[in-house]
């Protein structure tokens, strides 16, 4: 049970960080919310479904297809957060501006919110999906044991989806002039930690070179089944056993998001007019 409710809870963390940290940070966009809950349904609905399929998915690309598969989506999620961290350096400003109003817009709102909906259902759908194969496969190995790894399941997702909660509102009681900021460091991060671990997935498939594996070793000093290890490989993408190339993408996402935030950053784009 208590191995069940672990990792569970390290699934459901991670999609409960990311919508936990978007949520905050376009509480005041129009239609947010709704985007959110259909973001979060349409991940849910796509879990269900890779479950359903897993055979099928494990079978592709010669018996890699769920490390492809796991690749492809972090991949997909990361270009997302890259751009509501882009997105959020140039419209931050007008944001916290309009706080105070009720009703307060701005002009091109409805795509970020689109966009929301995109990076939460490829949250879901990843970690949903691993979620439901780890229980699925426990219940076909260990049938005597179904009643305590569904317990340790329930256990470790509303586990999960509590400290989400929590670091959800831990961000509302931040001031919306500094939100933003706080919001895209955090963002930031979470799009690098994805990136190591779709590259993480593509070595496991022998599609990237390890580039050395690995760069260090701190299972011992930290290791990533207790607690402060989790919240690390959730918030910040930790790995106590990191590859060169896991590595490599990390700091990537790190400069090429950094990059656009720079340049979309209204008093960058004030300097080029001037």
């Amino acid at each position: 049970m208590f191995e069940t409710a672990i990792i569970v809870f390290r699934e459901v963390l991670e999609a409960a960080i990311l919508v936990g940290i978007v949520a905050a940070a376009t509480r005041n966009i129009p239609g947010s919310r709704f985007w959110l809950a259909s973001g979060l349904l349409a991940g849910l609905a796509g879990a269900a479904l890779a479950a359903a399929f897993t055979e099928t998915i494990g079978a592709l690309a010669s018996g890699i297809g769920q490390e492809v598969f796991n690749a492809i989506v972090l991949c997909l999620a990361v270009l997302m957060l890259i751009w509501h961290n882009i997105w959020m350096a140039s419209h931050g400003a007008d944001l916290a501006a309009s706080a105070r109003k009720v009703g307060g817009d701005i002009s091109d709102g409805r795509s970020e919110c689109s966009a929301l909906m995109i990076v939460v259902s490829l949250a879901v759908l990843r970690e949903g999906s691993e979620t439901v194969l780890f229980l699925y496969g426990i219940a076909v190995t260990d049938i005597g044991e179904r009643s305590v790894m569904l317990s340790g399941g329930l256990v470790g997702m509303l586990l999960g989806i509590a400290t989400g909660y929590a670091i959800y509102a831990g961000l509302l009681r931040i001031p919306m002039r500094r939100l933003f900021g706080v919001s895209s460091v955090l963002v930031l991060l979470l799009a690098a930690g994805m990136a190591s671990q779709a590259a993480h997935f593509l070595i496991q498939a022998d599609l990237l070179p390890s580039l050395a594996a690995p760069l260090w070793d701190t299972s011992t000093l930290l290791p990533e089944d207790n607690l402060p290890g989790i919240l690390l490989h959730s918030l910040i993408g930790y790995d106590s056993r990191p590859a060169g190339m896991q590595l490599i993408f990390y700091i990537a996402v790190l400069i090429v998001t950094y990059i656009g935030m720079s340049l979309a950053a209204p008093n960058h784009q004030h300097k080029i007019k001037q």
